[in-house]
């Protein structure tokens, strides 16, 4: 079994996964969870650099679950689409067109966002590691205030809301008139006893309105398995908080000590924030070895706009989320197919990330390859 990784002066904070529920977040009903620490700790840092979270070798793979907590209401000048057409996935269409309002679909008049989104595991699996990602824009029609940041709503199929603390220093930096965040926490106790279905997440903290910048913000809940019947690979999760744009334009990522055998399949998920549609020169190149490197594209990612709304998987957005938008106006977490970086397999693979017109935030990578060993 693989173990969660990463550098221990940055990451340990004294953890909360889940805490009794506070009144300043829902003052409706909700299940008390049991501390694991007495006392509550946020730390708080402009820029996070990436280290990696888990890392296993293993028969089993990666899946995750994600959804936007924001969407359009009214678009805020004559020459932008209709939102309707914007969220059925309609040419053009960014945040920064439109008044923003929360997504909420959990019927509790306590929360004022939420979504929901279906994490598919393969029958016999048992999870190894379960993260969740969520993030967003403080400062649009309104500022939020960052106090907030480190604490959502988290409610597993079937069940009622939790308190989730994030266990990690909270990303929040400005940058390009936005006021920016990411937090995550380990909820492997709960994903486990849970399993696949719908989860819903609510109160991630972003702010609601219209401005140049535009409203974002959404989750995503990456989660690593064991399961005999499936190929031994490589599992790996990324995180931390970058910002890609006119000041740094590229961020370069290594995974090395692997063995992973030529025609080797395999897939890499990214979460970030911010990424338009009308903004062109995001890519993300991979190089396994010492082999060339290869641009990631597929038919909802351009190969020069890879960051540009949407939640797929291999270009395709199958599973179930509440609601189902194709343009998150200014969320990703996307899944690609890895297979054409590994046709000669290698021991390391480089992931390279750039942003090319507008500005992107970096927030996780998730990595499957098959393994010799």
């Amino acid at each position: 079994m693989g173990k969660p990784t990463g550098l221990t002066a940055l990451y340990a904070v004294g953890v909360l996964s889940y805490v009794t529920l506070v009144s300043t977040l829902l003052s409706g009903p909700a299940v008390s969870v049991p501390r694991d620490s007495e006392r509550e700790s946020e730390q708080k840092t402009a820029r996070i650099p990436f280290t990696q979270r888990y890392h296993s070798v293993q028969h089993g793979g990666i899946v995750r679950a994600a959804n936007s907590a924001i969407t359009c209401q009214t678009a805020s000048h004559p020459a932008a689409a209709s939102c309707a057409k914007v969220q059925r996935g309609a040419q053009g269409g960014v945040n920064g067109d439109f008044d923003m309002l929360y997504i909420d679909v959990d019927d509790d008049p306590n929360t004022y966002n939420s979504s929901r989104a279906e994490l598919a595991l393969p029958a016999h699996s048992r999870v190894s590691y379960a993260r969740l990602y969520w993030g967003g824009n403080l400062r649009v029609g309104e500022q939020k205030p960052p106090r907030d940041n480190g604490r959502v709503l988290f409610a597993e199929p079937g069940g009622e809301y939790k308190a989730v603390l994030a266990d990690t220093p909270v990303a929040h930096r400005t940058a390009d008139g936005s006021d920016a965040f990411q937090a995550s926490a380990d909820v492997t106790r709960l994903v486990r006893q849970s399993g696949a279905g719908q989860y819903t997440v609510a109160q991630i903290n972003v702010a609601k309105g219209q401005s140049a910048v535009g409203a974002w913000g959404g989750w995503t809940l990456v989660v690593a398995y064991e399961n005999e019947q499936q190929p031994l690979r490589n599992l790996a999760i990324w995180d931390g908080f970058e910002t890609l744009g006119a000041a740094r334009r590229t961020q370069s990522l290594k995974l090395a000590g692997l063995d992973i055998p030529a025609g080797a399949t395999g897939r890499a998920g990214v979460v970030s924030y911010d990424g338009d549609r009308s903004m062109k020169g995001d890519t993300l190149r991979v190089t396994a070895g010492r082999f060339g490197s290869v641009s990631l594209r597929n038919s909802a990612n351009p190969a020069n706009n890879l960051m540009n709304s949407t939640i797929t998987d291999f270009g395709r957005s199958a599973f179930k989320r509440q609601p189902h938008y194709v343009n998150t106006l200014g969320y990703d977490s996307d899944v690609f197919d890895l297979k054409p970086a590994l046709s000669h397999g290698g021991d390391s693979l480089n992931f390279h990330f750039s942003a090319g017109s507008g500005e992107y935030f970096l927030g996780a990578l998730f990595v499957q390859a098959d393994s010799r060993r």
